[in-house]
């Protein structure tokens, strides 16, 4: 219900956000273009999008998919691992915001097996993001319409973190790093360049509703929405805030990326 709310009260705010980092992306797909790299995997390996998710897409159309796989993975990382170190440094602590939520194992034993249940579906769909978006989808409509506010229980966060940082990591492999150091550091400048966007955007934005600045720059930066929302979890931020304006702008590019893709690849060079 709190993610709703933000979103109805601040939901042009949340649509330039989402719109603004997700035309960002076009920063890095040019240094890739400008460097050599072919169409389809300068275009999916700097999309903002789930990193798997990513892959999959760049599978269907063509592109080379141990970069996808780095540079979607090097995105997440850098962003995970600077954007909080920066928040502490230059801004201090901020003020702790309060996400009540108790842990009803009634509900959870409810919304985990549809959760899954529509992932499933979902996926033989062929949709995108099966096991994000069905489990997001029953827990949002549950959540809003029996007005719940409930919680993992103690310890689930962290199991979430490990997983991710387990996903992220086995996409590395020795032979890509020695075949492509160049790769990397173009995705480095193409992830800091749409960093400094996303900041830039946040200022702007923080100044015009005097919204909280940290949770606005986390919520624009070019993570996954599972990194940002645990991000801004540990850092006592907005979490709804943060995780509608990652929701948002993860629904433009998984629905928008490959139509759009395919629009470009039909023009000659």
């Amino acid at each position: 219900p709190v993610v709703m709310e933000q979103v109805l009260s601040h939901f042009g705010l949340i649509f330039f956000g989402a719109l603004v980092t997700s035309l960002s992306a076009v920063v890095g797909v040019w240094l890739m273009r400008r460097t050599g790299e072919d169409r389809a995997t300068a275009f999916f390996s700097s999309m903002p999008g789930g990193s798997g998710e990513m892959v999959n897409l760049g599978a269907r159309n063509g592109a080379l998919l141990s970069h996808v796989a780095a540079g979607q993975s090097l995105r997440v990382l850098v962003v995970v691992l600077c954007v909080p170190a920066a928040f502490k440094y230059l801004l201090g602590d901020g003020t702790p915001i309060s996400h009540a939520g108790n842990v009803d194992w009634r509900w959870l034993a409810i919304l985990f097996p549809t959760g899954a249940l529509l992932a499933w579906l979902w996926q033989r769909l062929r949709q995108p993001n099966p096991w994000l978006f069905g489990p997001l989808l029953v827990s949002a409509t549950v959540s809003i319409a029996w007005d719940l506010h409930i919680g993992l229980p103690d310890g689930g966060s962290q199991i979430g973190q490990w997983l991710i940082g387990s996903g992220l990591g086995c996409h590395f492999n020795r032979q890509f790093f020695r075949r492509a150091p160049s790769f990397m550091g173009r995705t480095l400048i193409g992830t800091a360049l749409t960093m400094l966007i996303a900041t830039l955007a946040a200022l702007g934005l923080s100044a015009l509703t005097h919204l909280d600045l940290r949770s606005l720059t986390l919520g624009m930066m070019p993570g996954g929405i599972a990194e940002m929302s645990l991000t801004a979890e540990t850092l006592q931020l907005s979490v709804p805030l943060v995780t509608a304006m990652q929701v948002m702008r993860l629904l433009f590019v998984l629905f928008l990326a490959e139509p759009l893709f395919k629009y470009w690849n039909r023009n000659p060079e």
